[in-house]
């Protein structure tokens, strides 16, 4: 079996394997849910860091940079960048591999660029599951890309271990910027092209707002009691049980930052290992994860193995005329697929 060929391939480390593993997986293609099942064993190593925000913030040059100075401390890396997908043709240009073009010639480095193929949240159906193939493979660092549109994009909480949120100083006025959302789930917040006016603004803007979802303020500001450092920023004693989140500045362009960005991303991976929270982190993804392949299944169920696509054509003129509802046609569509369980299952 083509399966069996590539479950070999990925244990011997081979590239050409690993390439065509990722297209099974993402294609939804025969064999690929057993392959991933093989797979699962050999996942659950590999740090999963996820960049997001508001296009032009320099997420593919960051991540450039990133591939850099884990590669000169000897970390093997591969991204996952999602593309924004064409609502005409169903293609995507898949142009943030070409921006790390750099680093693609570096046999520690994989780069994969997916289409988002019309999922909400800035990240691809598959995405987990080829992060998975990715981590099974072998790979230290895992860095996951998302589309960029903004502050919807909070599934990439879901999908990484740590979550990087990147600003520009024109992210938007403080208000918009500190908007509930994506801003609750950055674990490191980047403000990135620092070099621009308004960048020591921003940082202070994203602190104070941290230091009200922890109870204190202003956080940058030196207290009299004693204090301890992290990151780069100074938090209280008597707050450092739990992660706080860091608020860094980069110039990516020139390199500027990434030196600190990558020390407070192992700082938060440490922080997740020490304190049992990755393990938590990891089990709730794979709940949603189960819950996720069930919902796909009772659709291929519903819409490619049952009669749902049948009885919407035959039907929906019925609904068009106001004399059967929605609802009506679709506890139909439902009760023709429970009909034929056991044809399809056989």
């Amino acid at each position: 079996m083509e399966t069996d060929g590539l479950l070999e391939g990925i244990r011997d480390r081979r590239i050409p394997a690993l390439a065509k593993a990722i297209s099974l997986v993402e294609n939804g293609r025969d064999g690929y849910e057993l392959l991933l099942s093989e797979l699962h064993p050999m996942v659950g190593n590999a740090h999963r860091i996820g960049l997001t925000g508001p296009p032009g913030a320099g997420k593919s040059t960051l991540a450039e940079r990133l591939i850099q100075g884990y590669r000169a401390r000897g970390k093997t890396v591969a991204v996952v960048a999602v593309d924004p997908t064409s609502p005409f043709s169903g293609g995507a240009l898949l142009g943030d591999r070409i921006r790390m073009e750099s680093v693609t010639l570096d046999p520690g480095v994989y780069i994969r660029s997916m289409a988002a193929r019309g999922a909400v949240g800035g990240l691809a159906t598959t995405t987990t599951e080829v992060c998975d193939v990715l981590d099974a493979f072998g790979f230290d660092r895992i860095i996951i890309e998302t589309v960029g549109v903004g502050q919807s994009e909070l599934t990439i909480a879901a999908s990484a271990d740590t979550s990087v949120l990147v600003l520009v100083p024109e992210s938007g006025d403080g208000i918009q910027v500190l908007k509930a959302g994506v801003m609750e789930i950055a674990d490191v917040f980047v403000v990135n092209k620092a070099d621009r006016p308004g960048a020591e603004r921003l940082v202070q803007e994203v602190d104070v707002m941290l230091g009200l979802r922890s109870g204190n303020a202003y956080r940058q500001i030196r207290p009299h009691h004693s204090v301890r450092e992290m990151n780069g920023v100074q938090h209280s004693e008597e707050q450092s049980e739990g992660w706080l989140p860091a608020t860094l500045m980069t110039v990516a362009t020139e390199g500027s930052g990434i030196d600190e960005l990558i020390e407070a991303l192992d700082a938060h991976h440490a922080h997740l290992s020490d304190s049992g929270e990755l393990h938590e982190r990891r089990r709730a993804r794979l709940e949603r994860h189960t819950r996720d392949v069930v919902d796909r299944s009772l659709s291929t169920l519903v819409w490619q193995r049952g009669q749902g696509e049948q009885i919407l054509e035959s039907g929906l003129e019925r609904v068009v005329t106001g004399d059967v509802s929605p609802y009506r046609l679709a506890q139909e569509i439902v009760a023709g697929a429970l009909e034929g369980g056991d044809d399809i299952e056989g």
